[in-house]
């Protein structure tokens, strides 16, 4: 008889989660160098990220804490990769 294991979620965790739905609505990237996360500074996909942590929360989470999870992740990303040479 085959046994299978049950396969564990691709994501462990809330902040995980939290950057994988703001990669799925454009609201962050990756630097294609060092693999630092950028805020794209664009507010529509903001909310597109905001939408879906309000509707597809994980499993055990209340939208409002997916919410606040997508919030803080936008707050701990800056703008441009710190090992990136500025171009003052």
């Amino acid at each position: 008889m085959l046994m299978t294991k049950e396969r564990r979620p691709a994501i462990r965790t809330l902040r995980g989660w939290a950057i994988s739905v703001l990669q799925e609505a454009g609201a962050i990237r990756e630097c294609g160098e060092h693999g630092w996360m950028q805020d794209r500074a664009d507010p529509h996909a903001r909310e597109r990220a905001f939408d879906i942590a309000r509707q597809d929360s994980p499993i055990g989470f209340s939208p409002e804490e997916a919410v606040a999870e997508v919030r803080d992740v936008l707050d701990s990303i800056g703008d441009s990769c710190p090992e990136c040479p500025s171009d003052d």
